[in-house]
């Protein structure tokens, strides 16, 4: 048994985009858009799918080797991508309610992105979830990022937890090596664009199929811990 696993869940992290908001055409016709503005090559879906939970510094420096032009592809994207936000993002079902079950039974609950904290926080109120967190660890608040495990280290450190007591649920490969290197529990949500088979290779604690899964899988932790005080 993972020596983990003798210690109960006190708080959960989440990943927000393919996560809590389904934002993903959002993210696929900003990527288009971008490349096809700047004269570039537009990648395939299936290559876009692959830098999804990374920032866009990462994944336009990876196609563009001119620091100015990359500054400039991410001041397109950001341009577009807020200008259609409102409208293509929604909340996966019962993600919002499993979010605040979560939240409702004791457990300390964070985000980590890779988005711009502003951003992220606007997707999260279009889709009803509200200030609902108490830690939030957006892309400016580190110098490295997914799948470094800065930004969950961070997360530890703003809730002064351990992170054997703490749950990270993402839904992408760089979600999970992230989570892994920084000691935390690795949930996988199903329900984002990423197939098991892009996970070939990287640890994950627990699937989840879908987002009533994140509490049958926390929470009974702290149900265990409470029966026990009253015993």
């Amino acid at each position: 048994m993972d020596a983990r696993a003798a210690h109960g869940v006190e708080a959960v992290l989440f990943d927000v985009d393919g996560t809590l908001i389904d934002s993903i055409d959002l993210i696929f016709e900003s990527y288009e858009h971008t490349f096809a503005a700047h004269g570039l090559r537009v990648p395939s879906r299936s290559q876009l799918v692959s830098d999804l939970g990374r920032t866009l510094r990462d994944t336009f420096g990876a196609a563009c080797a001119d620091g100015a032009l990359v500054e400039e592809l991410i001041a397109t994207y950001r341009t577009f991508n807020l200008a259609r936000h409102d409208e293509l993002v929604k909340p996966y079902p019962g993600i919002v309610e499993t979010v605040r079950s979560v939240r409702d039974s004791g457990l300390r609950i964070g985000i980590v992105t890779s988005k711009l904290r502003a951003t992220a926080r606007r997707g999260l109120d279009v889709c009803g979830f509200g200030d609902v967190f108490e830690v939030f660890v957006g892309m400016e608040d580190c110098a490295r990022h997914k799948p470094d495990p800065e930004p969950i280290r961070l997360a530890l450190r703003q809730l002064a937890l351990p992170a054997e007591s703490v749950c990270y649920v993402g839904d992408s490969p760089h979600d999970m090596a992230a989570g892994r290197a920084a000691g935390v529990r690795v949930f996988a949500a199903e329900w984002g664009p990423f197939g098991r088979e892009h996970f070939d290779g990287v640890h994950v604690d627990a699937w989840l199929a879908h987002p009533g899964a994140i509490l049958s899988t926390c929470v009974p932790a702290l149900s265990s811990r409470a029966g026990s005080r009253a015993t």
